[in-house]
């Protein structure tokens, strides 16, 4: 029996034209060649920023709109899009960048800015550990900043910053770095909402270059009373999210019953695995989720203070609940793929043993549930029983998605379909964004006029994420697993698979269906057996089709999305568009290693 959801999902493998994709601004790398066109560009942004409302957030496509405007209104051309787009982005935040004391900032400086011969500085794990030593601008601007309190790091693009950011020790960034590096940092700086200032590099050769050092200067000495106006950020929220796994919090929240045993006691032993699991790494998203959407209900107080709001302890356990459960399909999932990495460390399984894992697993699944049910009283015994339905369900179809791969990975045949690969994402990868977003809405109030649009919403922003995860497993992945290509050495039925099978030809097929079918067979080499896959991946253009049908869920999601009231609801489920289907580089890198090949 074919159910709507299903109908919907075949629809989808149907590729036709979709949104135009997201801006690229990789074509406008050019600087001002002068510094009298940089303040002719600087000047009149600094103009038009005073009619904006900095209330609302900047978007990447606002912001080139109003970037062509300006240019337009100079007679200059589009190379300049991209450092207009920093002008813009700076004077927006200049304000609230100037408002936030100066121990509440990030300093962020090019490596390439140091002297190349003769430095005396390290690396470490913080980037550039610069001496001072006066030979060039990083250490001017180092000690300036460092001398009114700010933060310093000398290393760009690192994922260090965006951590330190949420743990909730800076407020701002300001910045130096060349237009590429800008380029990329982009869509991160604007959804997270940070206040930034960036001074751009006068040329991007990393051997040699300079900056304007009196616009460094000058961002660094930003100071003025408290702004008037605030952005709207889902910082707080996200601080809030990662907070709760942090002790002495977790521990607060879900007190360790077995915290006052013998440190050999094995019950202990078993729940200090359990604890810790549950507060490493991750992102989080799906309890910031829960509790940006119960926010959002309520007027969304903690996108605009980073005070007098508060989430109650109910509200909170309930958004832990929600990680339980998608920590403990993580542990069981490495178990059934064998994986080796989790969050860049060795997997439980691999670790303790496979009972062990198993067990912390069913541990966490029964946290999940007494996190909600023991607060049943505050919030509310029919509140407390459809959060717990609603994760039950959730739980349910997690197994079916799981069974159903598991299956058919131990099946001889190992045909495959898009709409077969679909199915399984829907209910592998769907329910937990909907478990999250229900429990939020419900921990709100009523569901009624929502449950409908949380079920579709979930399904097309929960299959999208699914297919970038699997270019992701393409290109590497240092946050989680390391190694590229897993996918396929663990012969899993993704939709890439399916689409090179349906794209390939009869012999390349044949090639493909023996090739994972032995993926798990002793003696296979991995290295041999990715690369053959990912020639016949690109031959069938693969990597393409996936791309486009990222682009038709992520629509459709958008497309429901844009029904929904209050505004602050229908904010948030563009804002988890945009975060949870950020492509980055995936796509190109994708097509990039092809190319290397040497086709």
């Amino acid at each position: 029996m074919t159910t709507v959801a299903d109908a919907e999902l075949e629809a989808a493998t149907e590729i036709a034209p979709t949104k135009p994709p997201k801006l690229n601004t990789a074509a406008f790398k050019a600087v001002p060649e002068t510094r009298a066109l940089r303040d002719q560009v600087r000047g009149a942004v600094e103009k038009f920023c005073k009619t904006l409302d900095k209330s609302k957030p900047l978007t990447r496509e606002s912001s080139k709109e109003m970037s062509e405007t300006i240019l337009a209104s100079l007679g200059l051309g589009g190379q300049y899009l991209g450092f207009t787009m920093v002008m813009l982005t700076n004077e927006f935040w200049r304000e609230q960048v100037a408002a936030i004391p100066f121990h509440r900032r990030l300093m962020l400086l090019p490596h390439c800015l140091k002297n190349a011969e003769g430095c005396p500085a390290e690396y470490d794990e913080f980037g550039l550990d610069c001496k001072k030593c006066g030979a060039c601008e990083v250490g001017d601007f180092r000690t300036k900043a460092e001398q009114l309190g700010y933060k310093v790091l000398v290393s760009e693009g690192t994922p260090i910053v965006l951590k330190i950011i949420v743990s909730g020790h800076i407020d701002a960034i300001v910045g130096v770095a060349c237009l590429n590096v800008l380029e990329k940092a982009f869509d991160k700086v604007l959804l997270a909402g940070i206040p930034c200032i960036a001074t751009p590099l006068l040329s991007s050769n990393c051997k040699n270059t300079s900056v304007d050092n009196d616009w460094v200067f000058e961002s660094i000495d930003l100071h003025t009373p408290p702004a008037g106006q605030k952005t709207k950020t889902y910082m707080h929220l996200m601080r809030a999210a990662n907070a709760m796994f942090d002790e002495p919090e977790l521990t607060r929240l879900v007190p360790r019953p077995r915290a006052a045993s013998a440190e050999a006691d094995p019950l202990r032993k078993h729940e200090t695995i359990a604890y810790d699991f549950l507060a490493r790494g991750g992102k989080r998203s799906r309890p910031f989720i829960t509790l940006a959407a119960y926010d959002a209900l309520k007027g969304a107080p903690a996108t605009l203070s980073d005070s007098g709001w508060e989430l109650s302890d109910p509200v909170k356990r309930a958004a832990l609940a929600i990680e339980t459960f998608h920590k403990a399909s993580l542990v069981h999932d490495d178990i059934e793929d064998d994986d080796s990495f989790r969050y860049g460390v060795e997997t439980l399984h691999r670790v303790h043993g496979i009972g062990t894992a198993i067990n912390v697993g069913d541990y966490l699944i029964g946290l999940g549930y007494r996190l909600v049910s023991r607060d049943r009283k505050e919030l509310g015994a029919e509140v407390a029983a459809d959060i717990l339905d609603k994760l039950a369900d959730s739980h349910m179809k997690l197994s079916e998605g799981q069974g159903a791969e598991l299956l058919w990975r131990d099946a001889p045949n190992k045909a495959l379909t898009t709409l077969d690969a679909l199915k399984i994402y829907a209910l592998k990868t769907s329910p937990a964004f909907e478990a999250a977003l229900y429990s939020g809405v419900r921990l709100a109030g009523s569901t009624e006029k929502y449950e409908k649009m949380i079920s579709d919403f979930s399904r097309n922003i929960g299959v999208a994420f699914q297919i970038l995860n699997d270019i992701k497993d393409w290109t590497g992945d240092h946050d989680n697993k390391l190694v590229a290509g897993q996918d396929v050495c663990a012969a899993r039925p993704t939709l890439l698979l399916a689409l090179a099978l349906e794209g390939s030809s009869p012999a390349q097929r044949e090639e493909l269906l023996h090739l994972i079918a032995t993926a798990r067979a002793d003696g296979t080499d991995p290295e041999e057996l990715v690369g053959r896959v990912r020639a016949l991946y690109f031959a069938a253009k693969v990597f393409e089709k996936a791309d486009k049908l990222v682009d038709k869920f992520r629509a459709k999601a958008e497309s429901l999305a844009d029904e929904v009231e209050p505004t602050e609801f229908r904010e948030l489920l563009y804002y988890l568009v945009d975060t949870v289907l950020e492509k980055g580089e995936l796509p190109r890198q994708a097509i990039t290693q092809f190319v290397q090949l040497g086709r």
